[in-house]
Protein backbone atom coordinates (compact mmCIF):
# COMPACT_ATOMS: atom_id res chain seq x y z
CA UNK A 1 0.00 0.00 0.00
CA UNK A 2 1.31 3.70 -0.77
CA UNK A 3 0.29 4.32 2.78
CA UNK A 4 1.75 2.22 5.83
CA UNK A 5 -0.69 1.62 8.60
CA UNK A 6 0.78 1.28 11.89
CA UNK A 7 -0.03 0.56 15.42
CA UNK A 8 1.50 2.51 17.58
CA UNK A 9 2.45 6.34 17.30
CA UNK A 10 5.80 7.08 16.52
CA UNK A 11 8.66 9.54 18.50
CA UNK A 12 8.52 12.11 15.52
CA UNK A 13 4.93 11.65 14.81
CA UNK A 14 2.91 14.83 13.81
CA UNK A 15 -0.33 15.66 14.93
CA UNK A 16 -3.52 15.93 12.73
CA UNK A 17 -6.44 17.94 14.14
CA UNK A 18 -9.94 17.48 12.66
CA UNK A 19 -11.68 20.81 12.88
CA UNK A 20 -15.35 21.77 12.57
CA UNK A 21 -16.21 24.85 10.95
CA UNK A 22 -15.83 27.85 13.73
CA UNK A 23 -14.12 25.31 16.30
CA UNK A 24 -10.71 26.67 16.58
CA UNK A 25 -10.71 27.89 19.43
CA UNK A 26 -11.23 24.58 21.26
CA UNK A 27 -9.11 22.28 19.40
CA UNK A 28 -6.00 22.87 21.93
CA UNK A 29 -4.01 24.51 19.94
CA UNK A 30 -1.41 26.87 21.16
CA UNK A 31 -0.92 30.70 20.30
CA UNK A 32 1.30 30.46 17.63
CA UNK A 33 -0.96 28.06 15.99
CA UNK A 34 -4.27 29.72 15.99
CA UNK A 35 -2.49 32.76 15.31
CA UNK A 36 -1.26 31.24 12.02
CA UNK A 37 -4.84 29.16 11.25
CA UNK A 38 -6.11 32.99 11.21
CA UNK A 39 -3.31 34.44 9.66
CA UNK A 40 -4.28 31.66 6.84
CA UNK A 41 -7.88 32.42 6.64
CA UNK A 42 -8.37 28.81 7.70
CA UNK A 43 -11.59 28.25 9.85
CA UNK A 44 -12.50 24.76 9.14
CA UNK A 45 -14.29 25.26 5.88
CA UNK A 46 -14.55 21.12 4.91
CA UNK A 47 -11.94 18.98 3.29
CA UNK A 48 -9.10 22.19 3.96
CA UNK A 49 -6.01 21.43 4.57
CA UNK A 50 -3.60 23.83 6.74
CA UNK A 51 0.04 22.67 7.07
CA UNK A 52 1.47 23.73 10.72
CA UNK A 53 5.07 24.98 10.82
CA UNK A 54 6.81 23.34 13.89
CA UNK A 55 10.57 24.62 15.58
CA UNK A 56 13.59 25.88 13.10
CA UNK A 57 11.05 25.85 10.10
CA UNK A 58 10.07 22.31 10.81
CA UNK A 59 6.62 20.81 10.15
CA UNK A 60 4.28 20.81 13.14
CA UNK A 61 1.01 19.51 12.20
CA UNK A 62 -1.55 19.66 10.09
CA UNK A 63 -5.50 21.02 10.53
CA UNK A 64 -8.13 19.35 8.42
CA UNK A 65 -11.47 20.98 8.03
CA UNK A 66 -14.83 19.35 8.93
CA UNK A 67 -16.82 21.86 7.90
CA UNK A 68 -20.27 22.42 9.14
CA UNK A 69 -22.61 19.73 11.35
CA UNK A 70 -24.92 20.26 8.42
CA UNK A 71 -23.04 19.34 5.45
CA UNK A 72 -22.74 15.52 5.98
CA UNK A 73 -18.75 14.63 4.06
CA UNK A 74 -18.33 11.37 6.00
CA UNK A 75 -15.37 9.94 7.25
CA UNK A 76 -13.93 8.98 3.92
CA UNK A 77 -13.56 12.98 3.18
CA UNK A 78 -10.09 12.20 5.08
CA UNK A 79 -8.40 10.27 2.19
CA UNK A 80 -8.18 14.44 0.96
CA UNK A 81 -5.25 14.17 3.96
CA UNK A 82 -3.72 11.50 1.51
CA UNK A 83 -2.19 13.72 -1.21
CA UNK A 84 -1.42 16.70 0.73
CA UNK A 85 0.39 15.73 3.98
CA UNK A 86 4.21 15.99 3.44
CA UNK A 87 6.14 12.23 3.53
CA UNK A 88 6.56 10.92 7.12
CA UNK A 89 4.40 9.72 10.20
CA UNK A 90 1.16 11.29 11.20
CA UNK A 91 -1.31 10.73 13.56
CA UNK A 92 -5.07 11.65 14.85
CA UNK A 93 -4.29 14.17 17.67
CA UNK A 94 -8.29 14.89 17.99
CA UNK A 95 -10.47 11.65 17.79
CA UNK A 96 -12.48 11.13 15.10
CA UNK A 97 -15.92 10.80 15.22
CA UNK A 98 -15.56 7.37 13.51
CA UNK A 99 -11.66 6.46 13.60
CA UNK A 100 -12.10 2.88 11.27
CA UNK A 101 -13.67 4.97 8.31
CA UNK A 102 -11.45 8.32 8.59
CA UNK A 103 -7.98 5.97 8.69
CA UNK A 104 -9.81 4.08 5.60
CA UNK A 105 -10.55 6.94 3.86
CA UNK A 106 -6.98 8.63 4.32
CA UNK A 107 -5.59 4.82 2.92
CA UNK A 108 -7.92 4.73 0.09
CA UNK A 109 -6.91 8.25 -0.66
CA UNK A 110 -3.29 7.24 -0.59
CA UNK A 111 -3.92 5.18 -4.23
CA UNK A 112 -2.10 6.27 -7.81
CA UNK A 113 -1.76 3.89 -10.72
CA UNK A 114 1.53 3.73 -11.45
CA UNK A 115 1.88 1.17 -13.99
CA UNK A 116 2.50 3.28 -17.48
CA UNK A 117 5.39 5.59 -15.59
CA UNK A 118 3.22 7.74 -12.68
CA UNK A 119 5.74 7.96 -10.04
CA UNK A 120 4.99 6.60 -7.48
CA UNK A 121 3.06 8.65 -4.07
CA UNK A 122 5.07 9.95 -1.06
CA UNK A 123 5.53 7.40 1.82
CA UNK A 124 3.13 8.17 4.29
CA UNK A 125 2.91 6.34 7.83
CA UNK A 126 -0.24 6.85 9.99
CA UNK A 127 -0.70 5.16 13.52
CA UNK A 128 -4.62 4.25 13.41
CA UNK A 129 -6.16 5.21 16.95
CA UNK A 130 -6.64 2.45 19.26
CA UNK A 131 -9.32 0.01 18.89
CA UNK A 132 -9.14 -0.03 15.08
CA UNK A 133 -8.14 -3.26 13.40
CA UNK A 134 -5.90 -1.95 11.01
CA UNK A 135 -5.51 -5.79 9.33
CA UNK A 136 -9.24 -5.33 8.53
CA UNK A 137 -7.96 -2.18 6.99
CA UNK A 138 -5.58 -3.31 4.89
CA UNK A 139 -7.81 -6.08 3.73
CA UNK A 140 -10.11 -4.04 1.99
CA UNK A 141 -7.55 -1.54 0.68
CA UNK A 142 -5.93 -4.32 -1.01
CA UNK A 143 -9.09 -5.40 -2.57
CA UNK A 144 -9.89 -2.11 -3.51
CA UNK A 145 -6.81 -1.27 -4.98
CA UNK A 146 -6.93 -4.48 -7.14
CA UNK A 147 -9.95 -3.27 -8.83
CA UNK A 148 -8.84 -0.03 -9.07
CA UNK A 149 -5.73 -1.43 -11.30
CA UNK A 150 -7.54 -4.17 -13.09
CA UNK A 151 -10.44 -1.22 -14.40
CA UNK A 152 -7.66 1.52 -14.81
CA UNK A 153 -5.66 -1.21 -17.05
CA UNK A 154 -6.07 -0.30 -21.12
CA UNK A 155 -7.59 -3.25 -22.81
CA UNK A 156 -4.29 -4.09 -24.70
CA UNK A 157 -2.89 -4.89 -21.32
CA UNK A 158 -5.89 -6.29 -19.77
CA UNK A 159 -7.71 -8.34 -22.08
CA UNK A 160 -9.29 -11.90 -21.76
CA UNK A 161 -6.18 -13.16 -21.44
CA UNK A 162 -4.54 -11.23 -18.88
CA UNK A 163 -7.76 -10.78 -16.99
CA UNK A 164 -7.78 -14.93 -17.14
CA UNK A 165 -3.94 -14.46 -15.97
CA UNK A 166 -4.75 -11.79 -13.15
CA UNK A 167 -7.11 -14.40 -11.65
CA UNK A 168 -5.07 -17.13 -11.82
CA UNK A 169 -2.50 -14.89 -9.31
CA UNK A 170 -5.27 -14.18 -6.98
CA UNK A 171 -5.96 -17.48 -6.72
CA UNK A 172 -1.97 -18.73 -6.36
CA UNK A 173 -2.37 -16.00 -3.49
CA UNK A 174 -5.02 -17.89 -1.73
CA UNK A 175 -4.24 -21.85 -2.65
CA UNK A 176 -7.97 -21.18 -4.64
CA UNK A 177 -8.81 -23.93 -7.26
CA UNK A 178 -9.27 -22.37 -10.88
CA UNK A 179 -10.42 -23.83 -13.93
CA UNK A 180 -10.83 -21.96 -17.48
CA UNK A 181 -13.37 -23.25 -20.19
CA UNK A 182 -11.93 -21.17 -23.23
CA UNK A 183 -12.49 -20.69 -27.55
CA UNK A 184 -14.52 -23.43 -28.67
CA UNK A 185 -14.71 -25.76 -25.28
CA UNK A 186 -17.76 -23.55 -24.44
CA UNK A 187 -19.58 -24.96 -26.83
CA UNK A 188 -18.80 -28.08 -26.37
CA UNK A 189 -19.55 -27.75 -21.72
CA UNK A 190 -22.86 -25.56 -23.07
CA UNK A 191 -21.87 -22.19 -22.61
CA UNK A 192 -23.08 -20.87 -26.20
CA UNK A 193 -23.97 -16.97 -25.37
CA UNK A 194 -20.61 -16.56 -23.68
CA UNK A 195 -19.06 -18.05 -26.72
CA UNK A 196 -21.28 -16.16 -29.37
CA UNK A 197 -20.46 -12.80 -28.18
CA UNK A 198 -16.84 -13.02 -27.70
CA UNK A 199 -15.99 -14.99 -30.78
CA UNK A 200 -15.31 -11.94 -33.11
CA UNK A 201 -12.57 -11.22 -30.39
CA UNK A 202 -8.55 -12.21 -31.43
CA UNK A 203 -8.12 -13.78 -27.80
CA UNK A 204 -10.82 -16.60 -27.37
CA UNK A 205 -14.03 -16.30 -24.90
CA UNK A 206 -13.91 -17.79 -21.68
CA UNK A 207 -15.57 -18.69 -18.11
CA UNK A 208 -13.41 -18.25 -15.42
CA UNK A 209 -14.40 -20.57 -12.59
CA UNK A 210 -12.43 -20.37 -9.12
CA UNK A 211 -13.47 -21.59 -5.92
CA UNK A 212 -11.88 -21.26 -2.75
CA UNK A 213 -12.98 -22.76 0.72
CA UNK A 214 -14.59 -25.27 2.83
CA UNK A 215 -16.85 -27.86 0.71
CA UNK A 216 -19.43 -27.80 3.03
CA UNK A 217 -19.47 -23.94 3.84
CA UNK A 218 -22.46 -21.93 3.12
CA UNK A 219 -22.01 -21.33 -1.06
CA UNK A 220 -21.44 -17.89 -1.39
CA UNK A 221 -21.14 -17.17 -5.59
CA UNK A 222 -20.18 -14.16 -7.60
CA UNK A 223 -19.90 -13.39 -11.13
CA UNK A 224 -18.77 -10.54 -12.51
CA UNK A 225 -19.52 -8.84 -15.90
CA UNK A 226 -15.59 -9.49 -18.00
CA UNK A 227 -16.24 -7.23 -20.82
CA UNK A 228 -12.35 -6.41 -21.43
CA UNK A 229 -13.79 -3.92 -24.14
CA UNK A 230 -17.13 -3.04 -25.95
CA UNK A 231 -17.34 -2.02 -29.36
CA UNK A 232 -20.93 -2.40 -29.26
CA UNK A 233 -20.32 -4.90 -32.13
CA UNK A 234 -22.32 -4.93 -34.87
CA UNK A 235 -24.70 -1.84 -33.29
CA UNK A 236 -21.81 0.01 -33.02
CA UNK A 237 -20.80 2.60 -30.69
CA UNK A 238 -19.93 6.06 -31.20
CA UNK A 239 -16.45 7.17 -30.80
CA UNK A 240 -17.40 8.84 -27.79
CA UNK A 241 -19.06 6.14 -26.08
CA UNK A 242 -16.16 3.89 -26.44
CA UNK A 243 -13.46 6.01 -24.84
CA UNK A 244 -14.04 4.05 -21.71
CA UNK A 245 -15.03 0.95 -22.71
CA UNK A 246 -12.06 -0.37 -21.22
CA UNK A 247 -13.77 -0.25 -17.78
CA UNK A 248 -16.90 -2.64 -19.15
CA UNK A 249 -14.97 -5.36 -16.79
CA UNK A 250 -15.56 -3.41 -13.78
CA UNK A 251 -18.17 -6.01 -12.51
CA UNK A 252 -15.44 -8.58 -12.54
CA UNK A 253 -13.00 -6.14 -11.35
CA UNK A 254 -15.07 -5.66 -8.32
CA UNK A 255 -15.89 -9.03 -7.72
CA UNK A 256 -12.47 -9.64 -7.55
CA UNK A 257 -11.61 -7.03 -5.01
CA UNK A 258 -14.68 -8.41 -3.27
CA UNK A 259 -13.02 -12.30 -3.34
CA UNK A 260 -9.85 -10.56 -2.27
CA UNK A 261 -11.39 -9.45 1.05
CA UNK A 262 -13.39 -12.93 1.32
CA UNK A 263 -10.13 -14.93 0.91
CA UNK A 264 -8.05 -12.88 3.35
CA UNK A 265 -10.46 -12.90 5.74
CA UNK A 266 -10.29 -16.46 6.12
CA UNK A 267 -14.35 -16.22 6.04
CA UNK A 268 -16.35 -19.25 6.86
CA UNK A 269 -17.68 -19.89 3.32
CA UNK A 270 -17.27 -22.03 -0.02
CA UNK A 271 -16.41 -18.72 -2.32
CA UNK A 272 -17.08 -19.35 -6.19
CA UNK A 273 -15.97 -16.72 -8.37
CA UNK A 274 -17.35 -17.34 -12.03
CA UNK A 275 -16.21 -14.96 -14.65
CA UNK A 276 -16.98 -14.62 -18.27
CA UNK A 277 -14.37 -12.59 -20.01
CA UNK A 278 -14.73 -11.60 -22.95
CA UNK A 279 -14.10 -8.49 -26.14
CA UNK A 280 -17.49 -7.64 -27.75
CA UNK A 281 -15.14 -6.84 -31.21
CA UNK A 282 -16.08 -6.73 -34.81
CA UNK A 283 -15.17 -9.26 -37.43
CA UNK A 284 -17.25 -11.78 -40.13
CA UNK A 285 -18.14 -14.03 -37.44
CA UNK A 286 -19.65 -11.30 -35.13
CA UNK A 287 -22.75 -12.06 -33.61
CA UNK A 288 -25.69 -9.81 -35.50
CA UNK A 289 -29.03 -8.41 -34.43
CA UNK A 290 -31.65 -10.66 -35.45
CA UNK A 291 -29.77 -13.63 -34.25
CA UNK A 292 -31.59 -16.25 -31.90
CA UNK A 293 -28.78 -17.53 -29.33
CA UNK A 294 -30.18 -20.40 -27.25
CA UNK A 295 -28.69 -20.33 -23.55
CA UNK A 296 -27.43 -22.62 -21.07
CA UNK A 297 -30.59 -22.70 -19.53
CA UNK A 298 -32.74 -23.82 -22.80
CA UNK A 299 -33.92 -20.28 -23.02
CA UNK A 300 -33.86 -18.66 -26.99
CA UNK A 301 -32.84 -15.09 -27.14
CA UNK A 302 -33.38 -13.06 -30.02
CA UNK A 303 -30.82 -10.37 -30.32
CA UNK A 304 -32.18 -6.97 -30.73
CA UNK A 305 -29.02 -5.30 -30.25
CA UNK A 306 -25.44 -6.51 -30.19
CA UNK A 307 -24.57 -4.03 -27.92
CA UNK A 308 -26.87 -5.11 -24.69
CA UNK A 309 -24.14 -8.12 -24.42
CA UNK A 310 -23.21 -8.21 -20.94
CA UNK A 311 -26.59 -9.87 -19.87
CA UNK A 312 -25.64 -12.82 -22.50
CA UNK A 313 -22.66 -13.68 -21.14
CA UNK A 314 -24.00 -13.01 -17.60
CA UNK A 315 -27.12 -14.91 -18.39
CA UNK A 316 -24.58 -18.32 -19.10
CA UNK A 317 -22.89 -17.84 -16.02
CA UNK A 318 -25.76 -17.30 -13.73
CA UNK A 319 -27.41 -20.36 -14.93
CA UNK A 320 -24.10 -21.93 -13.92
CA UNK A 321 -23.81 -20.98 -10.82
CA UNK A 322 -27.90 -21.51 -9.98
CA UNK A 323 -27.15 -25.05 -10.67
CA UNK A 324 -25.66 -25.80 -7.60
CA UNK A 325 -28.18 -23.85 -5.52
CA UNK A 326 -26.02 -21.36 -3.67
CA UNK A 327 -26.77 -19.66 -0.67
CA UNK A 328 -26.13 -16.26 -1.87
CA UNK A 329 -25.44 -15.89 -5.26
CA UNK A 330 -24.30 -12.21 -6.37
CA UNK A 331 -23.73 -10.75 -10.09
CA UNK A 332 -21.76 -7.16 -10.35
CA UNK A 333 -21.60 -5.46 -13.93
CA UNK A 334 -21.46 -2.19 -15.84
CA UNK A 335 -24.48 -3.05 -17.53
CA UNK A 336 -26.91 -0.05 -18.32
CA UNK A 337 -25.93 3.89 -18.68
CA UNK A 338 -30.25 4.01 -18.17
CA UNK A 339 -28.30 2.89 -14.37
CA UNK A 340 -26.52 6.38 -14.28
CA UNK A 341 -29.67 8.08 -15.93
CA UNK A 342 -31.51 7.37 -12.98
CA UNK A 343 -28.92 7.74 -10.45
CA UNK A 344 -25.75 9.29 -11.74
CA UNK A 345 -22.33 7.80 -11.24
CA UNK A 346 -21.80 7.75 -7.74
CA UNK A 347 -24.78 5.81 -6.39
CA UNK A 348 -25.01 2.13 -7.68
CA UNK A 349 -28.61 0.56 -7.69
CA UNK A 350 -28.90 -3.27 -6.89
CA UNK A 351 -31.80 -5.35 -7.25
CA UNK A 352 -33.32 -8.63 -5.06
CA UNK A 353 -36.00 -10.24 -3.94
CA UNK A 354 -34.81 -10.71 -0.41
CA UNK A 355 -36.09 -8.36 1.75
CA UNK A 356 -33.65 -9.14 4.07
CA UNK A 357 -30.52 -8.60 2.47
CA UNK A 358 -31.51 -5.67 0.90
CA UNK A 359 -32.35 -4.44 4.68
CA UNK A 360 -28.70 -5.39 5.69
CA UNK A 361 -27.20 -4.03 2.35
CA UNK A 362 -28.92 -0.34 3.09
CA UNK A 363 -27.56 -0.35 6.43
CA UNK A 364 -24.19 -1.60 5.49
CA UNK A 365 -24.17 1.36 2.84
CA UNK A 366 -24.81 3.61 4.80
CA UNK A 367 -22.67 2.45 7.47
CA UNK A 368 -19.46 2.05 5.27
CA UNK A 369 -20.22 5.22 3.62
CA UNK A 370 -20.52 3.14 -0.02
CA UNK A 371 -23.54 3.79 -1.20
CA UNK A 372 -26.47 1.96 -2.93
CA UNK A 373 -30.02 2.35 -3.80
CA UNK A 374 -32.23 -0.26 -3.85
CA UNK A 375 -34.23 -0.19 -7.77
CA UNK A 376 -37.66 -2.65 -8.25
CA UNK A 377 -37.42 -5.82 -9.91
CA UNK A 378 -40.37 -4.48 -11.57
CA UNK A 379 -42.98 -7.44 -13.10
CA UNK A 380 -45.08 -5.67 -15.45
CA UNK A 381 -41.75 -4.75 -17.26
CA UNK A 382 -40.85 -8.04 -17.91
CA UNK A 383 -43.08 -8.05 -21.29
CA UNK A 384 -40.66 -5.35 -22.97
CA UNK A 385 -38.64 -8.41 -23.29
CA UNK A 386 -40.75 -10.25 -25.41
CA UNK A 387 -40.05 -11.78 -28.75
CA UNK A 388 -42.47 -13.05 -31.18
CA UNK A 389 -39.65 -15.83 -32.13
CA UNK A 390 -37.75 -16.74 -29.37
CA UNK A 391 -38.37 -16.76 -25.44
CA UNK A 392 -37.09 -13.33 -25.06
CA UNK A 393 -35.63 -10.49 -26.86
CA UNK A 394 -32.07 -9.28 -24.74
CA UNK A 395 -33.17 -5.69 -25.58
CA UNK A 396 -36.19 -3.22 -25.18
CA UNK A 397 -37.34 -1.34 -27.93
CA UNK A 398 -38.98 2.03 -25.73
CA UNK A 399 -35.93 3.04 -24.23
CA UNK A 400 -37.55 3.24 -21.09
CA UNK A 401 -36.67 1.57 -17.95
CA UNK A 402 -33.32 0.67 -19.17
CA UNK A 403 -31.81 -1.19 -15.78
CA UNK A 404 -35.09 -2.67 -14.77
CA UNK A 405 -35.45 -4.88 -17.74
CA UNK A 406 -31.80 -5.69 -17.83
CA UNK A 407 -32.11 -6.98 -14.17
CA UNK A 408 -35.80 -8.83 -15.10
CA UNK A 409 -33.63 -10.62 -18.06
CA UNK A 410 -30.94 -11.65 -15.53
CA UNK A 411 -33.61 -13.04 -13.16
CA UNK A 412 -35.17 -15.05 -15.66
CA UNK A 413 -31.48 -17.23 -15.10
CA UNK A 414 -31.78 -17.21 -11.41
CA UNK A 415 -34.68 -20.29 -10.01
CA UNK A 416 -32.77 -22.18 -7.58
CA UNK A 417 -30.19 -19.86 -5.14
CA UNK A 418 -31.94 -19.21 -1.86
CA UNK A 419 -30.89 -15.31 -2.55
CA UNK A 420 -29.78 -13.40 -5.06
CA UNK A 421 -28.49 -9.70 -6.12
CA UNK A 422 -27.78 -7.97 -9.13
CA UNK A 423 -25.72 -4.68 -9.18
CA UNK A 424 -25.61 -2.62 -11.55
CA UNK A 425 -22.09 -0.90 -11.50
CA UNK A 426 -20.34 2.43 -12.99
CA UNK A 427 -16.75 1.31 -11.52
CA UNK A 428 -15.28 4.91 -12.58
CA UNK A 429 -14.72 7.98 -10.49
CA UNK A 430 -15.96 10.79 -13.26
CA UNK A 431 -13.47 13.23 -10.85
CA UNK A 432 -10.95 13.35 -8.02
CA UNK A 433 -12.61 12.68 -4.97
CA UNK A 434 -11.44 12.93 -1.28
CA UNK A 435 -11.27 8.58 -1.38
CA UNK A 436 -9.57 8.08 -4.83
CA UNK A 437 -8.75 10.35 -7.89
CA UNK A 438 -10.31 10.22 -10.87
CA UNK A 439 -10.31 6.73 -12.89
CA UNK A 440 -11.18 3.12 -11.97
CA UNK A 441 -13.28 2.53 -9.01
CA UNK A 442 -14.62 -0.05 -6.22
CA UNK A 443 -18.43 -0.09 -6.00
CA UNK A 444 -20.55 -1.73 -3.65
CA UNK A 445 -17.86 -4.38 -2.53
CA UNK A 446 -17.05 -2.44 0.83
CA UNK A 447 -20.73 -2.63 1.56
CA UNK A 448 -20.78 -6.09 0.82
CA UNK A 449 -17.73 -7.14 2.77
CA UNK A 450 -19.60 -5.66 5.79
CA UNK A 451 -22.44 -7.90 5.25
CA UNK A 452 -20.45 -11.17 4.11
CA UNK A 453 -18.26 -10.21 7.34
CA UNK A 454 -21.23 -10.39 10.11
CA UNK A 455 -23.52 -13.52 8.58
CA UNK A 456 -19.87 -15.69 7.86
CA UNK A 457 -17.11 -13.84 10.43
CA UNK A 458 -13.58 -12.43 9.41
Amino acid sequence: MPLELIEKKQKKSRPIYLLANGDLENAGLDGTALAWADNNGFSGDAGRVLILPGAEGAIGGALFGLGKADEAKGALACGTLARTLPEGDWHFATKPADPFLSSLGIALGAYAFTRYGKKPGKELRLAVPAGVDHAHIKRIVEGVFLTRDLVNTPTNDMGPNALEEAVRKLARQHKAKLSVTKGDDLLKYNFPMIHAVGRASAEAPRLIDMVWGEKNAPKVTLVGKGVCFDTGGLDIKPASSMLLMKKDMGGAANVLGLAAMIMAAGMRVRLRVLIPAVENSISANAFRPGDILTSRKGLTVEIGNTDAEGRLVLADALALADEETPDLLVDMATLTGAARVALGPDLPPFYTDDEALADELGKAAAAVEDPLWRMPLWAPYDAKLASKVADMNNATSDGFAGSITAALFLKRFVERASSWAHFDIFAWNPAERPYGPAGGEAQAIRALERVLSKRYGG
